[in-house]
């Protein structure tokens, strides 16, 4: 007598039906659990969304527009008035170059010094370098308006009151960038340094041309989240700049603020305006910069 594994053409049939039904199954199941979480984040995003659209769209509202009731959301008679008035009263090209270059080199120092902070902390055993560490970490535990006295004095002695270094020189040592790099060169292998020295060469030379290379997704993080911080960076320019010649474009904002009353529609159109190029920046580099937000998670 022999025997055969091959099913019978009604057994095959059936396995094929049954198989059929799972898969439907689990895809009906995955579809009814996507619904709701799908659904919660769209009217999470529509509460975000929504105040920055009734914003942009405001600023497109002549000034008598914007107060009358009932309240609306579109614009009736769109107007660029106020983009207008915004930049013909507010010297607004001078605060984009003075926001971009302190911008960029407080960016370029961040990421550098960052870098090198974060590699000595992750390879180097030495506990003052540990004691270093937790200095740096207990500064993300304590707000910012606390500091801002003593480092106030501390720039101001040093001369740098009214100038981009006063502005730049507090910002560069940060702890969220120092952190960053040291979590990403403690997944370097520590038998990549030592092959390194086993075959001559120096510490300058292991750090700039294998630590460096391989370090620059984290550069690149880091540089979009400087970059962004120091662009909306209000407070402290406020405090260290006098000369309209040097303010930042969130000072630059501010001056449009009247003494005695405040025009909303040129209040409007300057802020959005100072948007422009975050906007840009963010498209751009938008892969880059959602991968920052998520794994960053820090403040300032």
């Amino acid at each position: 007598m022999t025997t055969t594994d091959t099913p019978r053409p009604a057994e095959g049939d059936s396995v094929r039906t049954r198989s059929k039904r799972q898969r439907r199954n689990e895809r009906d199941g995955g579809l009814r659990r996507a619904v709701p979480a799908t659904t919660l984040l769209w009217i999470l995003a529509a509460l975000y969304g929504l105040p920055v659209a009734w914003f942009v769209l405001s600023s497109f509202k002549p000034a008598g527009d914007l107060f009358s009731l009932p309240l609306t959301v579109l614009p009736h008679n769109p107007t660029v008035s106020g983009y207008k008035a915004a930049w013909e009263s507010a010297n607004f090209s001078q605060y984009f170059i003075n926001t971009a270059l302190v911008c960029v080199i407080t960016t370029i120092l961040t990421v550098g010094v960052s870098c090198c902070t974060g590699y000595a902390l992750a390879k180097y055993n030495n506990r003052w370098l540990k004691f270093f560490f937790l200095c740096i970490l207990a500064t993300t535990m304590l707000p910012s308006e606390v500091m801002l006295a003593p480092e106030f004095l501390v720039v101001r002695n040093l001369g740098l009151y009214n100038s981009f270094a006063g502005i730049i020189l507090p910002a560069v040592l940060t702890a969220t960038g120092c952190f960053m790099f040291r979590q990403f060169f403690l997944t370097v292998p520590d038998e990549l340094v030592e092959a390194a020295r086993i075959d001559g060469a120096r510490e300058l030379s292991i750090f700039l041309r294998i630590m460096v290379p391989i370090s620059r997704p984290i550069m690149l993080t880091l540089a979009i989240l400087s970059f962004q911080w120091r662009w909306n960076d209000y407070i402290w320019p406020l405090l260290m700049l006098n000369d309209p010649d040097k303010f930042t474009v969130q000072i630059g904002i501010q001056s449009l603020v009247g003494a005695q009353n405040i025009n909303w529609s040129v209040l409007l159109g300057g802020s959005v305006i100072s948007m422009i190029p975050l906007i840009i920046i963010f498209l751009v580099f938008q892969r880059y910069v959602m991968s920052a937000d998520i794994n960053a998670g820090l403040k300032d």
